[in-house]
């Protein structure tokens, strides 16, 4: 089906991150998978290449574009490539948006140029072991002393967790005060009592860094607070969309090349005396799988429009978000049923696809969450 959202200079940008995709991520992705992390060389060439922080001002290092297509492309193409390592979407579609909205002018000067360059990569943490999607529930507070927080708690599921060098970390500051008594701190490499803990062994994702943060007595600056004191869950709820919208449209994307790798073996691969795609049932998989992929690709195109116009709503990025990553999880599924034993060997990108997947319908809010959001916005 053809896309009629891109201009000449998105393709452009699109060639500009394959290129980039060919020539440092790939040659290394496997080396990144048996680390369990990227090297932070990787960062500095995105920088160099000017694929961090697309949105910001031009006097910091950025692109100075707020077009959200430029985003699209590189999680897609980073999804088609089946390289989920480098954590460019947590920094750019996740961090970069509080920044540009919340920092002040002089957090802006300490913090863009490096967020920039990728010489200060970013992280956010919101999750506890006991508080998942329930936001309201985190545990880890801030205590107002003198020109200083003292943080202390523990985040867990954080990704760019070890490379980090600044964490926009979810604290409570007014435990009283419900939702309102919630609060983002940046806490910055080196700050005594800031500690990382494992590098958690995830089922698939293996080169994207995913760990346990730890804060004991952390004396973070009063400057280093995000927005005001007590916005934190209005702006985690404002931001939100977009990290979902993220999510969705990778998903999409992973979904397509896992589809294409597969219609291609089916065309291929011999069984009987023939090509196993001849086979009606086969035939039927194949073309149930086109059809709910051509469907997902004219909604998402869609919402991404309506987001980049600053209209998608809440529910509707929660729709995306839902659908497009349980489609994911339910393609590739079938396609690693077409492949055979084949699908279910690491060499193949499908059994890779199948494994790094399945971890889209729980992060960035469940698909239950999901269904909760867009229930309540029917108004039961």
């Amino acid at each position: 089906m053809q896309r009629d959202i891109f201009t000449e200079e998105h393709d452009a940008f699109r060639d500009l991150v394959r290129s980039f995709i060919a020539k440092e991520v790939t040659p290394h992705n496997e080396q990144w998978e048996r680390d369990g992390v990227v090297s932070r060389d990787v960062w500095l060439a995105a920088g160099q290449a000017g694929l961090l922080g697309i949105e910001i001002d031009e006097k910091y290092g950025g692109g100075g574009s707020q077009d959200y297509r430029f985003y699209m492309i590189m999680g897609e193409e980073l999804a088609r490539a089946g390289a989920p390592g480098p954590g460019f979407g947590v920094h750019n579609d996740i961090i970069g948006p509080y920044l540009q909205r919340l920092a002040t002018p002089e957090q802006c000067e300490r913090w863009l140029p490096g967020y920039c360059s990728g010489e200060l990569i970013t992280a956010i943490a919101m999750s506890e072991p006991g508080a998942g999607s329930d936001l309201q529930g985190i545990r880890t507070t801030a205590v107002r002393d003198g020109d200083h927080y003292v943080l202390n708690g523990q985040k867990t599921f954080i990704s760019n967790g070890q490379l980090c060098d600044l964490v926009i970390v979810v604290a409570r500051t007014d435990p009283g005060a419900g939702y309102r008594g919630i609060s983002l701190l940046v806490v910055e490499r080196g700050m005594a009592g800031f500690e990382r803990g494992r590098n958690l062994d995830k089922v698939g994702m293996h080169a994207q860094d995913t760990s346990e943060l730890f804060f004991t007595d952390v004396r973070v600056p009063a400057g280093n607070l995000l927005g005001e004191e007590g916005g934190g869950f209005v702006a985690l709820m404002q931001n939100l969309p977009r990290e979902r919208v993220a999510i969705g449209t990778a998903a999409l994307a992973g979904a397509e090349k896992a589809f294409e790798e597969t219609l291609e073996y089916c065309k291929q691969r011999q069984a009987f005396g023939r090509p196993i795609g001849k086979f009606q049932h086969n035939r039927f998989v194949l073309a149930e799988m086109a059809t709910e992929l051509a469907v997902a690709r004219a909604f998402t195109d869609r919402c991404v429009t309506e987001h980049n116009a600053g209209r998608l709503s809440t529910e509707d990025a929660s729709m995306l978000k839902y659908w497009d990553t349980e489609l994911c999880v339910r393609v590739v599924d079938r396609c690693v049923q077409l492949h055979g034993g084949y699908g279910y060997m690491r060499e193949y990108p499908v059994a890779r696809a199948f494994a790094d997947g399945r971890a889209q319908t729980i992060f960035g809010g469940t698909t239950e969450i999901m269904k909760e959001i867009i229930g309540r916005g029917l108004g039961v």
